[in-house]
């Protein structure tokens, strides 16, 4: 398997997007295009990849700036589930965010997508509070008893640079 930067415009990436975009929908009732665009990847400080096996795309993730610090991965999926390719991913994106000059990484999924909570926190990221526009929206409620809202710190090293690994969920009321 190869990962690979590539234009968010190709027919692979949009394939990839849309299959996203749809199994979002299925598992959360909102398939998460509002909470990206293309736009995003303009910047010079950001990144989509995908995944090729052999000549077909099995999957893609990307990061984008939040801050000059943060970035925050987005769009992160593979058609073959429980076969590593989404961890690669991932471990790609990390390495690149360093090499960005990145410290620290965020993303948001939601609760009910239980399937990708456990992959990221398999991976070594920590329940925060919302952040950024995840705060303000109707549907982001903290829970401050319950173990999804309680704010960990975890740092993991890949090199001789240490990254920060955050996640934050949104339950929809």
């Amino acid at each position: 398997m190869i990962i690979k930067p590539a234009d968010i415009n190709s027919f692979e990436a949009r394939t990839l997007i849309d299959e996203l975009s749809d199994e979002l929908q299925t598992i959360t009732g909102n398939s998460g295009r509002a909470s990206f665009h293309d736009t995003d990847i303009k910047n010079p400080r950001s990144l989509f990849v995908v995944a090729m096996e052999e000549d077909a795309a099995v999957g893609c993730g990307a990061f984008r700036e939040l801050s000059v610090d943060t970035a925050e991965v987005k769009r992160m999926f593979s058609t073959k589930k429980s076969v590593g390719v989404g961890g690669k991913i991932l471990t790609y994106l990390e390495e690149q965010a360093k090499e960005f000059g990145y410290s620290r990484i965020v993303l948001e999924t939601r609760k009910c997508n239980e399937k990708a909570v456990s992959f990221y926190q398999h991976h070594g990221y920590r329940v925060i509070k919302n952040y950024g526009k995840y705060v303000e929206m109707p549907e982001a409620k903290a829970h401050p008893n319950s173990e999804i809202s309680k704010f960990i710190n975890a740092y993991k090293s890949a090199s001789s640079r240490l990254i920060k690994k955050e996640f934050s969920h949104i339950k929809k009321y």
